[in-house]
């Protein structure tokens, strides 16, 4: 979801569980995540992100600024790393005892690309069928422009880094790229077809566009 806020857009994923009242959360990439009461509505959702807006803008633009600075990523067992959505602590992704820093991040890389392989594959075979379609290979690939691709001779490649997103992002990019196997274009055809897989899918938009830099080692 996302609101529009003293001239700024918060954008904001929603959380539902067995819970008494509503709590925001802003993780260190910037992510904020609403958790709410299983049967709240999204008006009430909404006024709990507007009364707390000015904090969330301190925290959010706070945490931009930084990263700004670019500060290198910690390659030890506290350093933090996106996968799914969540962040992680190194150790919880990969092994990390007596590793030096660039074993660690080799190891990461391909933490990440053996993943995303495992969940393209598993979900993919969801949608094409969905779609009543089929790509003659499918690649995982190191990108820093695009999040998948989609040629004339029905190959499909996918940014290892799409590992770190949320599975439904993931998903949305999957969708993407099959929908391109009926319409090579960004025509009418080709996002009618998209959002009737997935109706929200500028939701997935935005989320990439305004977190991918975030996802990257």
């Amino acid at each position: 979801m996302k609101i529009e806020f003293e001239n700024n857009i918060i954008a904001f994923n929603v959380q539902y569980g067995s819970r008494k009242k509503i709590s925001i959360h802003i993780d260190s990439l910037g992510l904020i995540t609403v958790k709410v009461p299983k049967d709240t509505s999204e008006e009430n959702i909404i006024s709990a992100v507007e009364h707390q807006g000015k904090w969330i803008l301190e925290k959010t633009h706070g945490i931009a600024k930084a990263r700004e600075t670019h500060k290198p990523r910690e390659y030890q067992d506290e350093g933090k790393f996106l996968y799914l959505g969540k962040e992680h602590f190194l150790h919880e992704l990969i092994e990390t005892t007596e590793l030096e820093e660039e074993e660690l991040k080799k190891n990461l890389k391909k933490f990440y690309f053996s993943s995303c392989k495992k969940i393209v594959g598993e979900r993919i075979k969801i949608y094409q069928i969905q779609l009543g379609v089929k790509p003659k290979t499918i690649e995982i690939v190191e990108s820093r422009t695009k999040w998948g691709s989609c040629n004339s001779d029905k190959k499909l490649t996918f940014n290892y880094r799409l590992a770190m997103a949320p599975i439904e992002v993931i998903d949305y990019v999957i969708i993407h790229e099959l929908c391109h196997l009926i319409h090579m274009n960004h025509d009418r055809s080709f996002w009618r077809r998209l959002g009737s897989v997935m109706p929200d899918y500028k939701k997935k938009e935005e989320f990439l566009a305004q977190y991918g830099r975030a996802m990257t080692l």
